[in-house]
């Protein structure tokens, strides 16, 4: 791999590089090295440095930054509008976005990954499934058979089941699980814990209404 230079520097920039130290652990052969991060704030990322232990240069805003064939990038936050205003930006044919799997990843030699996707721990991806771009998957996940994935989602230790299609943009809460054969559209929020057994439009928030409210039963 190119040097890297990570797009942000939070704590998903911070898990990011646990995980390609395990990678370079598991095979020597994959040793990274990181060149820099951009950040917009040049105090916080002293104090993200600072708190992560981070081994790399501050290399200004993100705005500012001449984006080169000589590196590799890595987005370090989750946010999928922010990722999208940038690479929208970008000639992604000359550029260097890796796809990060962690080596505890189970995946079928059949899915089909774009790039700058990033894998968590844990995780499974399962047979003849198609995920797109800059896709961010935390640990314990599920993707089963025949899924098609769009472009910029987050799945927070969420699961899908098998022929279950989404778009792009959607952020999937802890534990909210879609039934097999559900069709989701773009930009969508899914409350954490949710069972999605209808098909989703746009622009839509799954929850539930009760749960705004912790109730306390006293014995």
């Amino acid at each position: 791999m190119k040097p890297i230079i990570f797009i942000g520097s939070g704590a998903v920039a911070s898990e990011v590089i646990s995980y390609l130290e395990d990678i370079q652990n598991q095979n020597p052969s994959n040793a990274f090295e990181i060149y820099g991060f951009l950040n917009d704030n040049e105090d916080d990322f002293k104090i993200k440095s600072e708190k992560y232990g981070f081994e790399g240069r501050f290399l200004g805003p993100i705005a500012k930054h001449e984006f080169s064939e000589q590196y590799s990038y890595i987005f370090g936050f989750a946010n999928p509008s922010g990722k999208e205003s940038i690479v929208e930006k970008l000639d992604l044919g000359k550029l260097d976005f890796p796809t990060i799997i962690h080596p505890s990843v189970v995946i079928s030699k059949s899915a089909k990954l774009g790039k700058g996707n990033i894998i968590y721990p844990n995780s499974v991806i399962g047979p003849n499934c198609k995920i797109g771009d800059f896709n961010l998957v935390t640990s314990y996940s599920f993707i089963s058979h025949d899924c098609e994935i769009g472009d910029y989602n987050f799945l927070s230790t969420a699961g899908l089941a098998g022929n279950v299609k989404i778009g792009n943009k959607n952020f999937f809460g802890i534990r909210s699980t879609v039934i097999p054969s559900i069709t989701i559209g773009s930009e969508n929020t899914i409350q954490a814990g949710m069972v999605i057994d209808k098909n989703v439009s746009d622009n839509e928030t799954v929850f539930y209404r009760f749960k705004e409210k912790v109730t306390i039963i006293r014995s």
